[in-house]
């Protein structure tokens, strides 16, 4: 990934969507630039998690400053860990920003409207980023384990083709920032829901087990398998090098904090 710093704002891109981004604007945020306190410490984007609106607001301000776009253009999910996917019109500009939000139980947003950007959250899950060039249209997904298994890759990659016409061919994919295999450690009913969605081959690049009866689980990978079952190719796909866990002094981890901890944030838009 690429690390950016403008005015204390640290934050990541990766290197192809850098490539169009004359035509599309992508980011995903650090811990640092923000003015919130304490374990949400600083650029915290939730008020969910005991932080002051004022503190979250003047987050997003900053954060967008920074990246280029403006705050009172922002588009937010509302996560559940489900693989619904909400197609953003004009008509949700602002919305989770400086507007209330009239939709529930949203994982995933995309949009073709110049100008807008989708934000979605994180704090160990996997931002999943995707950019169609020819059709100028975006989406943006968060994937914890169940959003993998229940693929909200593959459904957002349906729902760009039925409504911009995109081929997954000309998708530009990228895997966040999250955590990654070592850190994540689950149980044998997570690795049971695993198996019924992937073929038995992957499964030696998905999990290992341990001698405790618990397994390792590669949700990059996963997501990568994911993209890769909806069409994306594999020269277009760009994973994370970069763990949540492994580096809390610049990510929010839930895990790693026992969930003492702020929000982490992904932007992804078209440019106006």
């Amino acid at each position: 990934m690429q690390e950016h710093e403008k005015d204390g704002v640290l934050y990541f891109t990766f290197s192809n969507l850098d490539r169009v981004s004359g035509d599309f604007i992508h980011a995903f945020s650090s811990r640092f630039g923000g003015v919130s306190t304490g374990d949400l410490y600083a650029m915290n984007f939730s008020i969910s998690r005991g932080d002051t609106k004022e503190h979250v607001t003047e987050n997003y301000r900053r954060f967008a400053a920074a990246v280029g776009f403006r705050a009172e253009n922002l588009v937010c999910s509302d996560q559940t860990h489900t693989n619904h996917v909400r197609v953003v019109t004009e008509e949700d500009r602002g919305k989770g920003f400086d507007r209330e939000k009239d939709y529930h139980d949203v994982d995933g947003l995309v949009t073709n409207v110049p100008g807008l950007v989708l934000a979605t959250y994180y704090a160990d899950c996997v931002p999943l980023f995707f950019v169609d060039p020819v059709h100028r249209a975006v989406g943006l997904s968060h994937s914890g384990w169940r959003g993998t298994v229940a693929d909200i890759a593959g459904e957002t990659v349906r729902v760009m083709r039925e409504m911009y016409g995109t081929d997954p061919v000309d998708l530009l994919g990228a895997v966040g920032p999250s955590i990654c295999q070592d850190c994540y450690e689950v149980s044998e009913d997570v690795i049971r829901e695993v198996q019924a969605r992937y073929d038995s081959s992957l499964y030696p690049i998905l999990y290992t087990e341990k001698a405790n009866g618990k397994y390792q689980l590669n949700l990059w990978e996963a997501c990568r398998q994911n993209m890769l079952r909806a069409g994306l190719l594999p020269e277009h796909i760009q994973v994370t090098d970069l763990c949540t866990c492994c580096n809390p002094d610049i990510l929010f981890s839930h895990r790693g904090s026992k969930g003492h901890r702020g929000n982490l944030a992904g932007f992804l838009g078209v440019r106006g």
